[in-house]
């Protein structure tokens, strides 16, 4: 096998040499440049298997050359952006371009050469008609059954352009599972472009969705932008009815116009929509389109809360550690034994993203380089909310006395509920004497009165 040849586009000429000394020493064959002319010609007199291209140069940016050479006829090998002042539009510029990935300066070798590594790998599997499954970081992690199920699951549609609608709760990572069933389906190599219901004015909604044409020129809109790839709907239930109506008539004429244009635009996207449990009985501001939710959720696939598989919680803990450290250079710090089997029996109210969150937190706040019980009880202790459901509520944080009354009056207050607020009926399906049973409601603060004469 013939070493493999990267091509890297810099105006600092000493990244140059650094990286083609690293690369050369990993058996690559290395070409650089040091501006857009040079790496045209480099790219004419050898096609590479692998670019390294630098957002900032003096003639012509990194973004404007991985937009002209995707527009002729798509790029032939993978593209890796560098930046030392990187945004996260670039980041979803270069992306949707087809940048395979996106690395920030000053420079981490052993990140780039893994990065590397998975772009060439990439790019040898697609030549051969192959697809790489995902790039190891961005697989979901987790061994628990629940995770596992999940995966197979998204295995046996990914090839399919089926529209598929993931349920679950706030922050649980439906846009995580969307994007990794993006990465390993038949449209990988194509945008995937995500908007949410809160982000649309009514006013704007035709030319976001649809683009608009005036005297010969084309503002693409979010249809085209997403054209051959995936388009995440986030939060469905923020989606006002004009933005449903307007997706709802696209689904069923397969077509758009822009605003403004007069010739249909074929609608080649799939869509993938995140929505929270529930959607489909909502009556409350208004229902959700029936016609539209059909149309949506072919498959509907649930993303567990993460209480559900909280024996996933320590490999977690080590992913968005190891993560942070090398994505953020946070100083590395590791959960201790106590401290991890706490947060196993935390119930995590804010599902995935509550958990990032914390880890961040604690790397960059904390000291010393064991994370320990008393550290993680004080970061609990300011999260704590009396507001959630009992399923959601830390009652590990509480003395027993108070978790006791907590959990009592939430299980009282919900058996109250499915008996109609009858007592008497509350009595029989919990097994106390009716008495007893008003003592403890008056205790616990339990309002009951309105059904206390059954």
């Amino acid at each position: 096998m013939s070493a493999p040849r990267i091509l890297v586009v810099d105006d600092e000429a000493d990244i140059r040499g650094t990286l083609r000394e690293v690369l050369a020493d990993e058996g690559m064959e290395v070409d650089v440049a040091a501006d857009a002319a040079q790496a045209r010609a480099a790219r004419t007199r050898h096609e590479p298997d692998l670019i390294l291209l630098d957002i900032w140069m003096p003639d012509t940016d990194g973004i404007t050359l991985l937009r002209e050479w995707s527009s002729q006829g798509g790029l032939s090998c993978p593209v890796v952006m560098m930046s030392g002042h990187g945004t996260v539009e670039t980041a979803v510029e270069a992306t949707r371009l087809g940048a395979y990935d996106f690395i920030e300066k000053p420079l981490s070798l052993t990140k780039l050469l893994r990065v590397v590594e998975r772009a060439l790998e990439s790019g040898r599997q697609i030549r051969t008609g192959s697809r790489a499954l995902l790039p190891p970081l961005l697989a979901p992690v987790g061994k628990s059954r629940v995770m596992q199920q999940l995966r197979e699951q998204i295995q046996q549609v990914r090839m399919h352009d089926s529209n598929v609608l993931f349920i679950g709760e706030v922050g649980a990572g439906r846009e995580a599972f969307a994007r990794y069933l993006h990465s390993i389906g038949s449209r990988a190599g194509a945008p995937f472009v995500s908007i949410s219901g809160g982000g649309f004015e009514d006013a704007t909604l035709l030319d976001r969705l649809h683009g608009r044409e005036q005297d010969g020129q084309v503002e693409p809109g979010i249809y085209d932008e997403a054209r051959g790839g995936t388009l995440y709907l986030s939060g469905l239930e923020d989606f006002s009815p004009a933005a449903q109506r307007i997706i709802a008539a696209t689904l069923e004429t397969g077509s758009y116009v822009r605003v403004g244009g007069t010739r249909p635009q074929p609608f080649d996207v799939r869509m993938v929509s995140g929505a929270q449990p529930g959607l489909e009985l909502r009556q409350v501001p208004e229902p959700f389109r029936r016609d539209l939710l059909a149309r949506l959720s072919l498959i509907t696939l649930k993303v567990p809360p993460l209480r559900d598989y909280a024996e996933d919680v320590p490999e977690l803990l080590r992913h968005y550690v190891d993560r942070l450290v090398e994505e953020q250079r946070l100083p590395f710090r590791r959960f201790g034994v106590a401290a991890q089997n706490r947060l196993r029996n935390y119930p995590w109210p804010g599902n995935m993203s509550e958990l990032k969150s914390l880890v961040h937190r604690l790397l960059l706040l904390g000291s010393g380089e064991e994370i320990r019980l008393e550290e993680i009880e004080r970061e609990l202790a300011a999260q704590l909310s009396k507001d959630e459901p009992l399923v959601k509520q830390d009652l590990l944080a509480l003395p027993l006395r108070e978790a006791r009354e907590v959990f009592e009056r939430a299980y009282l207050q919900q058996q109250l509920l499915l008996c109609g607020g009858k007592v008497g009926q509350l009595a029989k399906r919990v097994g106390m004497e009716r008495t007893h049973l008003y003592r403890k409601l008056r205790s616990l603060g339990v309002d009951f009165r309105q059904g206390a004469d059954d």
